[in-house]
Formats: C-alpha cells, sequence, structure tokens
C-alpha cells in the first residue's frame, strides 16, 4: 500500500486527460473555435469541469504529497482515492446538469481537507520531533 499515493497521482493525471478530452470534444462538436471560450452550454460545462478539476488539482497534489511524505502513505491514498471518485462524480454529473454537481464536490472536498489534516498532522511532529 505505499505506492498507493502514485496510483491517486497517475489516476489524477488520467482524470485531468479526461476533462481536456471532454472540453475538446465537445469545443469540436459545437464548432466553438479557439480562443472562444462560450458558445453551447455542453462547451460551457465542459470547459468548466476542466478547468475546475485542475483548479482543485493544484490543491489537491500538495496536500496528498504531505500526507505521504510525512507519515500517512496509506490513509493520504485512501484520501486520494476518495478525491479522485468525488471528481469522476462531479465531472460526469456536471457535465449533464450543472445543478447535480453539489454531491460529487462534497465527496472531494472531504478527500482534499482530509489528505491536507494528514499532511499538517504528519509535518507537525515531524518538526516537534526533528
Amino acid at each position: 500500500m505505499q505506492h498507493l499515493p502514485a496510483i491517486v497521482v497517475l489516476l489524477t493525471v488520467l482524470l485531468q486527460m479526461g476533462t481536456m478530452w471532454a472540453a475538446g470534444h465537445a469545443r469540436e462538436k459545437y464548432g466553438i473555435k479557439a480562443p472562444a471560450v462560450t458558445g453551447h452550454p455542453v462547451f460551457e460545462r465542459a470547459l468548466r469541469v476542466q478547468m475546475n478539476t485542475l483548479e482543485a488539482t493544484v490543491m489537491f497534489l500538495p496536500s496528498l504529497w504531505l500526507a505521504a511524505q510525512f507519515g500517512f502513505p496509506l490513509w493520504g491514498g485512501l484520501a486520494g482515492l476518495v478525491w479522485v471518485v468525488g471528481r469522476v462524480w462531479y465531472a460526469v454529473a456536471y457535465l449533464k446538469d450543472a445543478s447535480k454537481r453539489g454531491p460529487g464536490y462534497l465527496v472531494s472536498s472531504a478527500g482534499w481537507a482530509l489528505t491536507l489534516l494528514l499532511g499538517v498532522i504528519g509535518l507537525v511532529r515531524a518538526l516537534m520531533v526533528g
């Protein structure tokens, strides 16, 4: 289970690739020429999913690293899996109907908050010992 955080990172990269593909596919399907970021509502939702997931990833990955690096690779990895599942749920729901994105967002936020908490606890513990 020591490799679980690395598996979560790989899943996060695949998630990013999926959101990039969905936005690009919607751009092509609905004829939204770059650099436009508005147009058909399906494209706009796909672009928001991509950008929101990217923004969340920037906060999530350092938290996962802290948790894994400072003594909680298993629990950090499990919390990371919760984050990935929540983000996938969020993305699928948002692509169908923006008003349905809330539960996935809450699940992913809980996963992120837990990785951050574990990282802070582990770092404080390491600073106090070392």
